[in-house]
């Protein structure tokens, strides 16, 4: 186990030995940067941490040398690299010298990408070009009232656009878990950051060459929760809570969730299913009815490339009106977004099981995860409606007379039966059994393998 810290205001080789597993630590570097091998939970990792004492962390060219050092180590060991970073950015004196050292450590974390894990943990300011490369990593822990991450510091702000702003408010943990996404997770201190990272490689495979790790469990695999038969209420516009959904089906109640509170119409975090590692991804009908807009598009779809990237089995829960019409949404480029998380089903080879549980409406079916797009089996529950819109809705477009229309609407249009026989769904489920079916498919569908045409790289819509 770590060492137990509690405060701020670690040294940078304190941080290296609070994360690491005691007695595991072999440190590479302790100078401006400190860097280490060791374990996590008994699994090998590389660590690296900014010395803020030398010159506030200011990327030198010896400490980008470093850097790239360890990122070359953790390529070679084919292990999970995380960064430790509190820096002002470019060490002004070395000029163009430090400048080079960033970009060097930007292509080591695009050449990573999609290979190791890379997760990046904010104890500090970051300024400039230091908050790039956490930026291009796969998971950002930022710290409250402690860590902030922006382009330019308020002074210079100010002093450019005339604005006044605050540091909180202009990059803090709490601005960017909330409204820009860049942090995937807000932590009150160091140590509970620490402890998050921890808890998030327990979900990950070491490499993109392994499968997602899988774990003892005592809940069995065939266990029921008649709750969830009655969980989705009779009103079709009453909102429910998609946690319950979430923490019935997956093993012990246990979900991590990533971006909790950014687009929280949409839900995405890591859990165990009959032991093994799954992604969660599911719309949450408590905000926004759980609509689909841009940022949370855009949410979903980086997450669900990246289990794809490392093996992670994917499990949907749908319960989405459509996407957020209007002039805000179409100006924030929800089309683009929209594609990215359309783009990132489709592209993605893992299993996929998808299970309607309410609304799936228009573009937004599509998008999440329906069986166009390649999930490999998709269920439905009986109180499921899969059309282009709701019957409200179509009634106000054809401008029916008929008084009956809206029944007969969702008794013959969007009942999931139709889905069913044009091949987009595969079965209608008891809600109860959810958590037995969803397993039962998993392991089906465990060892599927796809393949395309050869392609130097895609162009995914950004």
């Amino acid at each position: 186990m770590p060492m137990a810290m509690s405060t701020n205001t670690f040294s940078a080789y304190d941080r290296i030995l609070a994360f690491l597993d005691m007695g595991s630590v072999e440190i590479i570097y302790n100078e401006s940067v400190v860097a280490a091998k060791g374990k996590v939970n008994g699994r090998s990792v590389y660590a690296y941490a900014q010395d803020y004492s030398n010159n506030a962390g200011a990327m030198t060219e010896d400490m980008a040398e470093k850097i790239c050092d360890v990122m070359d180590m953790s390529l070679k060991d084919m292990v999970p690299l995380i960064g430790i970073n509190k820096s002002a950015g470019a060490h002004i004196q070395e000029g163009v010298r430090s400048l080079a050292g960033f970009g060097k450590i930007f292509r080591k974390n695009m050449t990573a990408s999609g290979v190791v894990p890379q997760i990046s943990a904010i104890f500090g300011p970051c300024a400039g070009g230091a908050v790039y490369s956490p930026a291009l990593t796969d998971f950002t822990v930022m710290v409250k009232d402690a860590s902030y991450m922006f382009i330019t510091g308020p002074g210079v702000v100010e002093a450019v656009t005339g604005e006044i702003v605050t540091k909180d408010e202009l990059g803090g943990a709490s601005m960017h878990a909330t409204r820009s996404g860049v942090a995937h997770f807000a932590a009150e201190n160091e140590l509970e950051a620490l402890q998050t990272i921890r808890l998030l490689l327990g979900y990950l495979p070491s490499n993109n060459l392994e499968q997602a790790p899988c774990r003892h469990t005592y809940d069995p695999s065939d266990r029921r929760d008649d709750s969830l038969n009655t969980i989705v209420p009779e009103n079709p516009k009453k909102p429910y809570d998609i946690y319950k959904v979430i923490e019935s089906v997956v093993d012990d109640g246990k979900f991590m969730e990533v971006h909790k509170n950014w687009a929280r119409n949409m839900v995405v975090g890591f859990a165990h299913m009959n032991g093994r590692s799954v992604g969660i991804v599911a719309n949450q009908p408590k905000i926004l009815a759980g609509v689909l807009d841009s940022d949370a598009s855009r949410k979903a779809a980086r997450f669900v490339r990246f289990c794809d990237a490392f093996n992670i089995p994917l499990v949907t829960f749908v319960d989405v009106p459509g996407f957020l019409c209007g002039s805000r949404q179409e100006h924030a480029g929800v089309i683009t977004q929209g594609a990215k998380l359309i783009y990132a089903y489709a592209e993605s080879t893992v299993p996929k099981v998808t299970v309607v549980l309410r609304k799936s409406y228009g573009g937004a079916h599509v998008s999440m995860g329906c069986k166009e797009l390649g999930a490999d089996v998709n269920f439905a529950w009986p109180t499921a409606q899969i059309a282009v819109m709701g019957a409200e809705s179509a009634a106000e477009v054809i401008s029916s007379p008929q008084p009956d229309f809206i029944e007969n609407y969702r008794a013959r249009i969007s009942n999931p039966a139709n889905a069913i026989a044009n091949g987009s769904l595969d079965e209608i489920i008891e809600p109860g059994t959810t958590r037995m079916r969803v397993i039962e498919a998993l392991s089906q569908i465990a060892d599927a393998k796809q393949s395309g045409p050869w392609k130097k790289h895609d162009n995914m819509p950004l």
